[in-house]
């Protein structure tokens, strides 16, 4: 990978948008055009996607079987995914294949058909994932289950403030 596509490989590009496009399989990506944005879409020079955000919500998806054969043909650098918006879907469960994305901050699978809370557990592995969204889904009447709400949020941030130091800021002596 040249050091000018992984810098260009960017969450802030916009994302690879195939929301409303009725998929039923994610073979349908390879032969559907993604939604234009505000803003163009940057490629690499074989044409593949410089984005690290996927979107398929709102489709009709059931599974995600040949997920990795798709987006490493979408995608220039797939392992960089961060955000992928799966919601609004027919999903039932979590498949495996998310948890080999490492780089994955940001998953959306709100209305979609997920039974068990218990398929949570499996994102356990992905060391960045910061967001998560699972309401709308069967397992929320499940005993367990708990929102966030604004209440956990403060309270949240009235920990974090009174537990986490914040850096130090070091002047360089150079700067001096």
């Amino acid at each position: 990978m040249s050091t000018q596509d992984y810098m260009n490989t960017s969450v802030q590009e916009p994302p690879l948008d195939y929301s409303f496009r009725n998929i039923q399989v994610i073979q349908d990506l390879m032969s559907e055009e993604p939604r234009r944005g505000q803003r163009p879409l940057k490629h690499s020079k074989s044409g593949k996607s410089l984005t690290q955000s996927l979107w398929l919500n709102n489709n009709v998806l059931n599974e995600l079987k040949g997920f990795n054969q798709v987006i490493s043909q979408l995608l220039q650098h797939p392992e960089n995914l961060a955000w992928i918006d799966l919601s609004f879907n027919d999903l039932t469960s979590i498949d495996p294949v998310l948890t080999t994305l490492f780089n994955l901050s940001v998953l959306y699978l709100h209305g979609n058909s997920i039974q068990r809370l218990g398929e949570v557990n499996k994102l356990a592995i992905l060391p960045r994932l910061r967001s998560l969204t699972l309401h709308g889904n069967p397992m929320e009447e499940e005993k367990g289950y708990s929102g966030v709400t604004k209440a956990d949020r403060t309270a949240a941030e009235v920990w974090k403030r009174m537990n986490i130091k914040p850096k130090k800021v070091r002047i360089k002596q150079d700067a001096l």
